[in-house]
């Protein structure tokens, strides 16, 4: 390794005082927390070699060369000519710039990552740091490895002027070639992450994920006061703001930084070889060979509580799940969870109608009826899909879209339609289960795919049978009657064509016995993924809009 590239110690004094709490913490307790105060858990800052030593596998970082730059642009000088502060920066950290890139492995897969070092002028992004990551971008584009960036930053280099301001779009379209290449990017955010940074590459990570109380906006904090004359809340712009308003994937403490790492980068990687071979179908695809039961018999079944909700189900069905939240608008919708994971052994994104079991959870989850926000949140997994490759996988359980003012005036139709667009238009493999209920375009936004299942006591339909009933009967007690008149039922759909095959269930319904429940629906998933992938990808696309086209055609 490099003297650049070399651990520093993160504390050499037997005894460190935490400016946060004031807690003493004994010296080498500090270093192997990683500079984590053991009081009050504060992450004090690193330098960029030690970020890279903590996060890459030991031995495996190799430095990657950054060419040089113009050095004092404008020849600016404040208290201090430009280059003597520079000049000062480099010798007090032995860095030629800001930023530190390097090639190695996390858990033993390849990477490239750059880190940022605050101490550097305060991290500020100028013409060198802006150039260091583009190389790693296109490191990583050459050498088709994920791009990881370890952000510290207070903005824009103001001694730069407009160069350093030019550096925001550049790295923005280092990203841009990331993204046509399906390489996976990654933004660790680290305190303070501020300005043209937060505003450039640190934001356009395909996964956020940021250490507890790192500070990160576009404005810092004194300016926003000072212009809107307020006092903000204690905990704006934390990571932990920033995850609550959807803006971020996670919150990880700085010794889980590694493991969670290494299980997005398990999870986003290619089809094993032999994957699709020998898998069974356990899905029933005849509407004849079916029982049909009474159609709000199986609405009930839907509906009950004991059924295996999206988390239990994904509980048996993926390893290595590693949950992406937030719509990066401002909300992270509860009423959907998305995420990627392992589906014995192949990698796919999934995302799914979250609900409960207890009335707090239903109604912490808004009862699986997602907002715009919710089907943003899913757009942004099935765009990820669609760049890495995934296959994808949805579980339907849902009334249906959030209804409410607030819904409305932020796009709920609209945000239902681009997902329909989107799904129609992604090239990998999708297949859809209707786990639950399926109600209406709630559904409907997470269903477009190239194959359609449902669970035996499954529903599905444009409208409740109680909203078909107050409508068109003008009586709610008429629902048992709407029911059957909509074919809500399994048999029914499958026989029109609306789902391709219906998923068994444990006798009496999926309540009686969850964990069977859903290792069927694991053997039905996999079934049909090994069918999909056995399948032709050229035609992909054409096949999926055929078999929208086939619905409501005479058989």
């Amino acid at each position: 390794m490099t003297t650049a590239l070399r651990e520093t110690r993160i504390g050499a004094d037997e005894w460190i005082r935490c400016p946060g709490c004031g807690h003493l913490a004994y010296g080498k307790r500090f270093v192997r927390d990683l500079g984590v105060c053991p009081g009050c858990g504060r992450h004090s800052r690193l330098t960029a070699a030690q970020r890279i030593g903590q996060l890459l596998d030991e031995d495996s970082a190799t430095p990657v060369p950054v060419p040089a730059t113009v050095e004092d642009p404008l020849g600016f000088a404040d208290l201090k000519p430009y280059p003597e502060r520079a000049r000062a920066a480099r010798t007090s950290t032995g860095m030629s710039c800001g930023v530190l890139v390097a090639r190695g492995t996390i858990g033993g897969h390849p990477v490239v990552l750059a880190a940022m070092d605050f101490r550097f002028l305060g991290g500020s992004l100028g013409v060198a740091e802006g150039e260091a990551i583009v190389v790693a971008a296109e490191t990583a584009l050459a050498e088709r490895r994920p791009l990881i960036v370890v952000t510290a930053s207070g903005g824009a280099r103001m001694q730069e002027g407009a160069l350093a301001l030019m550096q925001m779009a550049t790295t923005g379209n280092a990203y841009a070639a990331l993204d046509r290449a399906g390489i996976l990017t990654v933004t660790v955010v680290t305190d303070p992450t501020y300005g043209g940074v937060a505003a450039s590459f640190a934001s356009l990570g395909d996964v956020v994920v940021a250490e507890p109380g790192a500070r990160m906006g576009f404005a810092g904090r004194r300016v926003i006061e000072q212009t809107i004359k307020e006092r903000l809340p204690e905990d704006f712009q934390t990571a932990e703001h920033l995850l609550a308003h959807g803006m971020v994937d996670d919150v990880q403490p700085r010794a889980n930084l590694r493991s969670y790492l290494t299980r997005l980068l398990a999870v986003t990687g290619g089809t094993p070889d032999g994957w699709a071979e020998g898998r069974p179908d356990i899905v029933a695809r005849d509407p004849g060979r079916l029982p049909r039961h009474a159609a709000w018999d199986v609405v009930r079944l839907a509906r009950e509580a004991g059924r295996p909700t999206v988390t239990d189900h994904l509980a048996h069905l993926l390893d290595g799940f590693v949950e992406l939240r937030g719509d990066r608008a401002g909300t992270d919708c509860p009423a959907v969870l998305t995420g990627v994971g392992l589906l014995d052994g192949l990698p796919v994104a999934v995302a799914g109608h979250h609900k409960g079991h207890t009335t707090h959870e239903l109604v912490a989850h808004h009862f699986g009826m997602a907002s715009p926000a919710g089907f943003r949140k899913a757009a942004r997994l099935f765009r990820l899909a669609g760049k890495l490759g995934l296959p994808l996988l949805t579980l339907v359980d849902t009334p249906g879209a959030h209804p409410g003012v607030h819904a409305e005036e932020t796009g709920q139709a609209a945000a239902i339609a681009d997902n329909l667009r989107l799904m129609s238009s992604l090239d990998v493999p999708i297949v859809t289960v209707v786990t639950g209920e399926g109600g209406s375009g709630g559904a409907l936004a997470l269903a477009v795919a190239d194959e359609v299942l449902i669970a035996a006591n499954g529903t599905y339909s444009v409208i409740s049978p109680e909203g078909c009933a107050a409508i068109l009967w003008r009586d709610a007690a008429a629902a048992p009657r709407a029911a059957e008149a909509l074919g809500v039922d399994a048999v029914s759909l499958l026989r029109h064509g609306i789902v391709d095959g219906v998923v068994p269930e444990p006798g009496g319904g999926a309540h009686r016995d969850p964990q069977a429940a859903s290792e069927l629906l694991l053997d039905a998933v996999t079934g049909a993924f090994a069918g999909q992938l056995r399948g032709d990808p050229r035609t992909r696309l054409r096949d999926r809009a055929e078999r929208l086209r086939r619905i409501g055609r005479p058989r």
